[in-house]
């Protein structure tokens, strides 16, 4: 029983004291705040030596190629940031990312586009619905004006108004959207945050 209820104790009175620090006493919140960033680096650093850990030992039981990459990697990224840290090299990490992370995030940004527009084709087989129309014809509207405004064949005034529709349909659903996701998450988050003071939810015990 002691088991069970000093945990709850802990979280609960830690949760309090954020709160009330929150409202009341800055300078409380920003001390736990402190701590949970600290804890926070500490097991992030466990996390990617765990990760180290175990593609080494495929790499060395399997000779697995991606755990290969995966570990050289890491420590090429360690080393430019010991380098960098030490003034051997001068934004090493930074050069680093601008090389190799941009870029493949660029693709993958420019895979998804299409990813979008086929599952949109997927989703309208399996139901005809509104929703789903409206957003095989919003990403399909997208992809092709962003492909005409990029090019210099149409007039001034027509890429112009494809802008606007695009900034229309950017700024208004797209943010509309996002806003609505936003809120809802808040309201999650309120929610399983009372859940937890209250003690109904005790995932640290599980």
């Amino acid at each position: 029983m002691i088991k069970r209820r000093l945990p709850l104790a802990i979280a609960i009175a830690f949760g309090l004291l954020t709160l009330i620090g929150l409202l009341f006493v800055p300078e409380l919140s920003h001390l736990i705040l402190g701590w949970a960033g600290f804890l926070a680096a500490v097991a992030l650093l466990l996390g990617v030596l765990n990760l180290l850990l175990v593609h080494v030992t495929r790499l060395v039981n399997g000779r697995n190629l991606y755990s290969g990459i995966l570990v050289l990697g890491m420590l090429g990224v360690f080393g430019l940031a010991i380098a960098d840290a030490r003034a051997i090299t001068e934004n090493g990490v930074a050069t680093a990312f601008n090389w190799v992370q941009a870029p493949l995030e660029a693709a993958l940004a420019s895979l998804l586009a299409f990813f979008l527009l086929i599952a949109g084709f997927q989703l309208l087989k399996r139901q005809r619905s509104w929703g789903a129309i409206l957003f095989l014809v919003t990403a399909v509207l997208i992809l092709l004006s962003q492909a005409l405004i990029a090019t210099a064949i149409l007039p001034e005034s027509i890429r112009a108004m494809l802008q606007q529709i695009q900034n229309g349909i950017q700024n208004v659903i797209a943010v509309a959207g996002m806003r609505g996701l936003l809120i809802g998450i808040a309201l999650g988050t309120i929610m399983v945050s009372l859940r937890l003071l209250s003690g109904l939810d005790q995932p640290y015990n599980k």
